[in-house]
This record gives structure tokens, C-alpha cells and sequence, in this order.
């Protein structure tokens, strides 16, 4: 029989609690995505308007990465309160956060107006961004895959990884229509500016949304069972000490398993937006519509591979995206260099499709790494760690070996390398798909665990 804590909601409400999930991660990636495609587009010239045009992607990716260098400390703080107070306050708090500096960006003055003091102020609310997006994740994915059930915890737990790619989608197509329907000059001069400021009509709708579901029933039975027994205080007082002690193998495992996925996902929809245009002479609107439909598809195969993730292990179908992406890459990039669209569209599609077989089971595999009164800071520092080296200077990388050596043979073979090490850390990870969420014993004091029997997993949901 199904525990009390672990027993499936009805599903109206876990349908619920994965769209206040969905759109509220929809939201904050849109803010997040939209300053990466800004930072392609515009920002070089209206913050860096010195620097010689390749410099001042450059310069501007820079602030882009800072925004990444931010979330580790997001993933503590968050992780550390979420796992003490809770997952829904610390999730409000993190949509009010990236809602309000996103805001903030689109009425910021640009450096004709107050010099390098703009690029400065920049900075400091991309820092905002990031932090806020360091603690956004892991309480999205723990909400749903603490209220699902261990035999569709896979599939149930993409629904919020699908707010990376609908944000994507979002943006870019905001960015597009912007660009179809205004004049370069209009667009570099006040178009840009839109997007951002309508990130503040999509927080109320978010917080309204995401401030009428209940908390995870895991977590508060845990919570419960520590104050009732005074137990398990290393992890009520200092969740990111029990984690570093308990789970550090499983830090590292999920800080490995993100190198490809997080690299090859900004290669391929941020620094596109750069390559598309300067060496294969495809215009801003192409490439943008490009990355648009991709990015639809990318949303609609995620489900797929969360649920083939439920049914052939974690560990297969991270495999099967880690492995494909790395042979796509020189494929990837011979097609953009055609310049035409169907060939561009291709690319990147194929790209996100295989990207979606990492991301789809991420959230589930990293929740279920960890113990419960551990679970947001362990989530949270395993992914936003690995962030600052691999998502953060990925664009910037990828740009920098561009100028550097005139060819995308480089670029390929930075994805390559990412990908050999998440083969490596997917290699030596346990399967996680029958783990009780329920259990808030560190996984190294549960003898056994990574191989109970199907039909037991299903039955300790």
C-alpha cells in the first residue's frame, strides 16, 4: 500500500500543481532567455557602443555569464531555506525576484544616456536574475515530483522542464514579431524594451497562479517527523552540511550529468543567434524564427522522454541525449553553413530533440538522488554549480573560438569534450526510478535502495 506521505493525488490536483510548476518556470526562463537573446541582438550596442561589434557580443555575453555566476549562491540560499520552510515561499519569492529586476532591465537607461554607469546597472540586475533562477528550479521540480507517484514520477517531473524551452519560445517570439514589425533603428531605440517590461503583467499572473497550491506533502511530513523527534538536525540547521557529507558523490554525478546538457543547450539557441548571422549570412529574422519552431518541438518532446525515462530508467535516455548530441554537433554546424533555412531549421531542431532526453529526466533523476530534508539544497547545488562552468561561459566560449579561429571546428569540439564528461558521470551514476521520495534517510544509509524491484517501487510511492 502507498504511504500516507507518498500517496497519488488526485489527479485534477497534481494537474494543478504542475501547471502553477510549468508557468511559473515558463516566466522566470522567459526573463532568463530574453536577456541572452537581448545580449545576441542589441546590447552590444546599446551598452558596449565602443567596442568593435564582435567585442561587444563579447562584452555583452559577459554580463549574460554573470547572471549564471550568480546562481550557485541562489541554490544555496534557496536550497537552505526551501528545505527548512518550505517549497511553495522560497518559489513566490524567487518569481517576485526575477520579475522585478527583468522589469527593472526594460527601463534602464542605455550607456548614450548615463555612460558606463549602464552597463554597471545591468550587471548588478542580471546578478538578480540569477540568483533568483538558482533557487527557481530546484523547487519547481521537487513540488511536482513530491506530490506525483514513483510510477510516472518521470514523466510528471518534465512538465516543469518544459517551462525552459516554453520561455525559450516565448522570448524568441516576442523578439521576432518585434523585429518583423519594427524598423532596426526602432527596435535598437525603444522595441527592445517591451519584452522586458511585459515580464511584470506575466509575474501576476504567475504568483496568482503559484500562491494557490499546497505544499509538498513529503516535505511537510518530513518536517513534521524532525520536530516531532528533534531529528535529523544537521539537516533543520544546516541542510548544505548534511548534503556535502551525505551526497557529495551525487553532487558531483548531477554537476557531470549537466556539462552537456547545459553547454549544448546555449551553443545551440544563444550562440546561433551570433553564428547564424556573422558567418553564414542568414538575417536576425531567420535565425530567430529558427530557434522559434525548434523550440516548439523541443516543448513537445520533452514529456515523451520524461515518460520513456519511467519506463527504461534515468539513466538510458540521459545516455541516448548525451552521446546524440555530441555526434550531432559537426552535422549541426555544416547545416547552418548552407544558409538556408530549411537546413538551419533542421540543425537546431534535431539539436533540442536530443537535448530533450538529458533535460526531460533531469528533474526527476536529480530529486531522487537525495533525502528529503536535503532534497531542494542538494537538487539545487548539483545543477546551479555545474552551471557557472558549463551554461554560463558557453556563449561566451563559443564566440571567443569563433573570432579566435574564423571556424565552428573548435566549437564543435568544446560539445564534444562536454559530452564525454556526462557519458562519464552518467556511467558511474545509480538508476534512481524506484527511489522513494518519502524516505528521508541520506541514500547512503539506505542499504539497497537503487535496486528495489519494480513492483516494490510501485507499491512505496
Amino acid at each position: 500500500m502507498s504511504s500516507p506521505a507518498t500517496a497519488p493525488p488526485a489527479p485534477n490536483n497534481l494537474k494543478r500543481i504542475v501547471a502553477a510548476s510549468l508557468i511559473g518556470t515558463t516566466i522566470e526562463w522567459y526573463d532568463f532567455f530574453l536577456y541572452g537573446s537581448a545580449a545576441a541582438l542589441v546590447f552590444n550596442k546599446l551598452f558596449f557602443p565602443d567596442s568593435d561589434p564582435l567585442v561587444g557580443t563579447l562584452l555583452s555575453f559577459l554580463t549574460y555569464a554573470v547572471g549564471f555566476a550568480a546562481r550557485p549562491l541562489g541554490a544555496l540560499v534557496f536550497g537552505h531555506y526551501g528545505d527548512r520552510l518550505g517549497r511553495k515561499k522560497l518559489l513566490v519569492l524567487s518569481l517576485l525576484m526575477m520579475g522585478g529586476a527583468t522589469f527593472a532591465i526594460g527601463l534602464l537607461p542605455t550607456h548614450a544616456t548615463i555612460g558606463s554607469a549602464a552597463p554597471v546597472l545591468l550587471t548588478v540586475l542580471r546578478l538578480v536574475q540569477g540568483f533568483a533562477l538558482g533557487g527557481e528550479w530546484g523547487g519547481a521540480v521537487l513540488l511536482v515530483s513530491e506530490h506525483g507517484d514513483a510510477r510516472r514520477r518521470g514523466f510528471w517531473a518534465s512538465w516543469p522542464q518544459t517551462g525552459a524551452p516554453a520561455g525559450q519560445l516565448l522570448a524568441t517570439g516576442v523578439l521576432s514579431l518585434l523585429t518583423a514589425v519594427l524598423s532596426d533603428a526602432a527596435f535598437g531605440s525603444w522595441g527592445w524594451r517591451i519584452p522586458f517590461l511585459l515580464s511584470g503583467v506575466l509575474v501576476i499572473v504567475g504568483l496568482w497562479i503559484r500562491l494557490s497550491v499546497d505544499e509538498s506533502p513529503v516535505f511537510k511530513q518530513a518536517l513534521e517527523r524532525a520536530e516531532a523527534r528533534k531529528a535529523d538536525a544537521d539537516a533543520e540547521r544546516m541542510p548544505i552540511v548534511a548534503v556535502l557529507r551525505h551526497h557529495w558523490r551525487d553532487v558531483l554525478v548531477a554537476m557531470g550529468a549537466r556539462m552537456a546538457e547545459n553547454i549544448s543547450y546555449y551553443v545551440i539557441t544563444a550562440f546561433i543567434l551570433v553564428y547564424a548571422t556573422t558567418s553564414a549570412g542568414v538575417s536576425k529574422q531567420t535565425a530567430l524564427n529558427a530557434v522559434l519552431i525548434a523550440s516548439a518541438i523541443h516543448f513537445a518532446v520533452i514529456p515523451g522522454w520524461g515518460a520513456l525515462s519511467d519506463r527504461l530508467g534515468r539513466r538510458p535516455v540521459y545516455m541516448i541525449g548525451a552521446v546524440g548530441v555530441g555526434l550531432w554537433m559537426f552535422p549541426f554546424f555544416a547545416l547552418i553553413d548552407t544558409g538556408g533555412f530549411g537546413s538551419l531549421l533542421l540543425a537546431v531542431t534535431v539539436g533540442l530533440v536530443l537535448h530533450g532526453a538529458m533535460y526531460a529526466p533531469q528533474a526527476a533523476f536529480f530529486s531522487e538522488m537525495f533525502a528529503t530534508r536535503m532534497r531542494y539544497s542538494g537538487a539545487s547545488i548539483g545543477a546551479q554549480f555545474a552551471s557557472v562552468a558549463a551554461g554560463a561561459p558557453a556563449p561566451l566560449i563559443a564566440t571567443a573560438l569563433l573570432s579566435d579561429y574564423g571556424s565552428s571546428t573548435p566549437i564543435a569540439l568544446y560539445v564534444i569534450a562536454a559530452s564525454l564528461l556526462t557519458v562519464v558521470a552518467i556511467a558511474v551514476a545509480k538508476e534512481t526510478r524506484h527511489r522513494d521520495l518519502a524516505d528521508v534517510a541520506p541514500q547512503d544509509e539506505r542499504e539497497g535502495a537503487a535496486e528495489v524491484p519494480a513492483e516494490q517501487g510501485a507499491r512505496t510511492v
